[in-house]
């Protein structure tokens, strides 16, 4: 992992937009959307130009409703979305002047990146925008080991005749649309370098990542940039996974965001069961947040325009929870205080708030904070809950607790959880 950018992007507790939002939507939308077998189909499946040309005829997504898309993700709790703008399949939700193959030309032939931002930025959302860096349809992109492609004979022969920076003059004049075109930009998710490749990849040198990055700052110098072209960027993004720790930088600090999806598909995947609990979502979104991280939680919808039910139905739980928690979330970061096993901890000034993953019987044992908190609460619905400091001299004999280290503070829960999916209680420190 390399260094993301200087020391001033690298603070988790910086107190920017992105810190304080802490919740954000991905939507992965396309024609992928029709084939309804993720997003990766075309790789997956070696469809040709003239195969996956079928769902380009056909995309005509007649429920497409931006204003509920932002609605719901509002609801949620969201603070910012990211749109993908291209795929790998190099379609363009915009519209492009460099190419045909754009929204415009389907037979929808509406600029629906224009519709989104518009619909998101009225429910007073941040905008980022995802941009493949990766376009199996562009001519001049070299056919490799990720291509559709690869395994066609009389389309490798035709490597000779791709000039790749023909496709970077492309990839850069596609970037400077979307910044010069569509208001401000907060955020730009690149996707992705793989220079390390032995069937053919492709990094900083092939991208023009510097020149790309530089044209960047130029258009929209407070644009957040993530970690992708191969250079240093504003925060690293890990993807499909929790790290164990709050992620860090050749040791210092990194602004970070985890990259999740709902299923394990980015694109509308018909026949996926793999779908998360609103329980392990929230979960996740905790645990994010207790290591200084953000969650950006993905969509995809379907060829039609909507989100699906299983969905909705998730972004409706997550938002539920957020309504009475959000508190323990936004602006909130880690904490130096060692947690409980099967909680975790989020701090925002003298508060420090308590989740926990697990139910206890009656008791929970909070290390180092005896003489540190002045009352405490759940934060659901502001009752109060009792706390107590036992001597750590006392010996544990029938009903009585000992043998506690020094400096432990004791929550008295009841033995009923509270009806939410994941209770916090709120710790106001003296």
């Amino acid at each position: 992992m390399t260094d993301t950018k200087s020391p001033e992007h690298l603070d988790p507790q910086a107190g920017d937009w992105f810190a304080a939002a802490r919740f954000g939507l991905f939507i992965h939308w396309g024609l992928y959307a029709l084939a309804g077998r993720h997003e990766w189909v075309r790789n997956r499946e070696e469809l040709t130009d003239d195969a996956y040309d079928r769902y380009f005829r056909r995309f005509e997504p007649d429920l497409f409703d931006p204003v509920s898309w932002a609605r719901q993700a509002k609801s949620a709790g969201m603070r910012y979305v990211v749109i993908t703008t291209k795929h790998h399949d190099g379609f363009c939700l915009w519209d492009s002047a460099l190419t045909d193959y754009t929204v415009m030309r389907t037979p929808f032939a509406r600029d629906v990146l224009a519709e989104i931002l518009e619909a998101f930025r009225a429910e007073g959302l941040q905008i980022g925008l995802y941009h493949s860096l990766i376009d199996w349809h562009h001519p001049d992109f070299p056919i490799d080991g990720l291509h559709p492609q690869r395994n066609d004979e009389n389309a490798i022969m035709s490597n000779t005749e791709r000039d790749i920076s023909k496709y970077v003059d492309y990839l850069h004049g596609q970037v400077a649309e979307l910044l010069t075109n569509y208001g401000q930009i907060d955020y730009l998710f690149f996707d992705y370098s793989y220079r390390d490749a032995v069937w053919g990849g492709k990094g900083a040198a092939d991208w023009k990542s510097t020149e790309l990055l530089e044209l960047v700052r130029r258009l929209q110098p407070d644009v957040l940039v993530n970690d992708r072209l191969d250079i240093p960027g504003d925060l690293v993004t890990p993807e499909q996974y929790q790290p164990y720790a709050a992620m860090s930088v050749d040791g210092h600090p990194a602004r970070w965001e985890a990259c999740q999806t709902f299923n394990g598909s980015w694109g509308y995947d018909r026949d996926n069961q793999d779908w998360k609990s609103v329980d392990l979502l929230v979960r996740m979104l905790v645990d994010t947040v207790s290591k200084g991280g953000n969650l950006l939680l993905n969509v995809g919808p379907n060829g039609r325009g909507e989100f699906e039910p299983r969905a909705q139905d998730r972004l409706r739980g997550v938002g539920e929870w957020l309504r009475l928690h959000n508190r323990s979330i936004y602006d909130c970061g880690a904490t130096s205080f060692l947690a409980p096993p099967d909680t975790r901890y989020t701090t925002r000034g003298d508060r420090l708030y308590l989740h926990l993953f697990a139910w206890p019987f009656q008791h929970v044992h909070l290390a180092g904070l005896a003489g540190r908190v002045e009352y405490a609460q759940f934060l659901h619905d502001a009752s109060e809950v009792a706390m107590t400091v036992i001597d750590p001299d006392a010996k544990a004999q029938n009903m009585a607790m000992g043998g506690l280290p020094a400096g432990t503070l004791t929550l008295e829960l009841p033995v009923q959880k509270p009806d939410v999916t994941v209770p916090v209680v709120e710790l106001f420190l003296s």
